[in-house]
Formats: structure tokens, sequence, C-alpha cells
């Protein structure tokens, strides 16, 4: 197959596959649009090339073993139409658990708040977002976390009822930690993942992906 994959040039990448060629999952990397199997014994797994002094320079040094071509592999990481006997792709990492920091985008932040006192009225959300702007206008981006006046706004919303989870993240503070998954419960490209039968619709949000050291280096 024609590789359609195109992978900026000057990259390093560290991911996780499987093959019924291997009887462990394999770390691997992509060269020149052919992944191959960098597994050793002295990094077995992700996590243990993010503890190298240089993750980056073993990851390019490792001669590895060539397991197909990163299209085909992708193409059968879906798991409806997965053929078991050739490569797919993981979840990229292993023995790390996955966690989210802050409520980045402030439009979010205000509309789970209003979400979240509404429970659903679309008459009451429009009241309650007229109110919050009212409070803290529009344009939180000027407000720092944890300043006199972000503690003024925080106090007057606990005095109408509206202080948030999500608030506390914005403009309280701290910053806080989210555990989103634990330690080898992430899943790859193309697998299936379950869902509630009473959803009917997703929204998803852009976000920015690092990968770090148990020092909290981070690696990518």
């Amino acid at each position: 197959m024609t590789n359609t994959i195109n992978l900026p040039g000057d990259g390093v990448f560290l991911g996780r596959a499987r093959s019924s060629a291997a009887s462990h999952p394999m770390v691997v990397t992509v060269r020149d649009g052919t992944v191959f199997d960098i597994t050793s014994s002295a990094a077995p797994t992700v996590r243990d090339v993010c503890e190298l002094a240089d993750p980056a320079g073993h990851v390019r040094s490792a001669k590895g073993t060539p397991i197909g071509f990163v299209n085909d592999i992708a193409a059968n990481s879906f798991e409806a139409t997965r053929d078991p006997a050739k490569p797919f792709l993981l979840s990229p990492v292993d023995l790390q658990a996955i966690k989210a920091s802050g409520v980045t985008f402030v439009v979010s932040l205000l509309e789970r708040v209003i979400e979240e006192q509404a429970r659903g009225s679309a008459e009451k959300a429009d009241a309650i977002r007229a109110d919050i702007a009212g409070l803290i206008g529009h344009d939180l981006s000027k407000l720092k976390p944890g300043s006199p006046e972000a503690m003024e706004i925080k106090a007057k919303l606990i005095s109408r009822g509206a202080w948030s989870q999500y608030l506390e993240v914005g403009i309280g503070p701290d910053a806080e930690i989210f555990t989103k998954c634990q330690p080898m419960a992430s899943v790859g490209f193309g697998a299936d993942v379950g869902l509630h039968p009473v959803s009917t619709w997703n929204n998803p949000e852009p976000e920015i992906a690092m990968i770090a050291a148990s020092s909290g280096r981070i690696i990518g």
C-alpha cells in the first residue's frame, strides 16, 4: 500500500503496537513510513524509554526490526475490520497514568457552569448566562487565578449559589490535576470504546498532550 500518512520529517516518534509475531506489546517508532519494533531489554516499555536520560536519542539510535508500513498498520488498527494476525496500533502509553490539568477555554468553562445550573433548560441557561456575564464579563483572560479580584468574583458567585468546581479550576488559587485513565487502561487508534446507551451526541475538545518522566521532566 502507498504510504499516505505524512509525518513531520524531523520528528522522533514513539508508540506501541501488537503483532502475532511477538508475545508482548512492542515499543515502536516510525521512519520514512515504516514502523520499527525497537523493544529492548534496556527499555521494554514506553515508560522505560521515558525514564532514560535521552529518550529521543535512544529512539533515533535503536536499530529495530521493520514490522510494516505505518499506513497498513494504521488501517489494520480499526477493531471492526482488524486482522489480528497482522500488526496493529495500541495506546502509545503503557505503565503511566493519564492526567489532565485545568480548563483552558473560557467559553467552555462558562458553558459548563451554565449547564450545571440550568440542568438542561434552555430558558434558564439564557438567564444564567446573562447573570454570570454581568458578574464576571465575557473575558476571563485578564483575570489572574487566585488574585483578590478572582476571589471577589468567587465570593459573589457563592452567594448566588453559582460556584462550580469548573470555576475553581479556572480562576481558583490552585492548579488541579485530574486522573483521566489508570495505567494500561487507555485504548489506541481504531479501538472500540464503550458509550452509555442513552448517549446521542459527542462534544470533543482540542487538547495539548504531553508525555513526561516520573521526575516531571517533559519528554515530548
